[in-house]
């Protein structure tokens, strides 16, 4: 495989478990607020009353974490493509 090819797989890699991680937190952030809300939220005296999030932050958030997902995933990357193959199969 070409250097750029393996590169790219791992960046891919990177974005895609990034990109599952925050919507898998994005989704549960908001399952919390619901509870929070159904547990707390309502009354008089509530704590909290209707907890949310706004959708602009979250997409903030979102964009900022695949974005740093992206450039994390390029330190193995480079490290991988810098291996040679008969050094990588020589460790294993």
């Amino acid at each position: 495989a070409k250097p750029s090819e393996i590169r790219r797989q791992i960046i891919l890699e990177s974005v895609f478990l990034t990109t599952l991680a925050g919507a898998l937190g994005i989704i549960s952030g908001g399952i919390i607020l619901m509870i929070i809300d159904a547990a707390w939220g309502h009354g008089d005296n509530a704590t909290l009353v209707n907890p949310t999030v706004d959708i602009p932050v979250i997409l903030i958030a979102f964009a900022t974490l695949v974005t740093l997902g992206t450039l994390i995933g390029l330190i193995p990357a480079q490290i991988a493509v810098s291996v040679r193959p008969i050094e990588a199969l020589h460790d294993e």
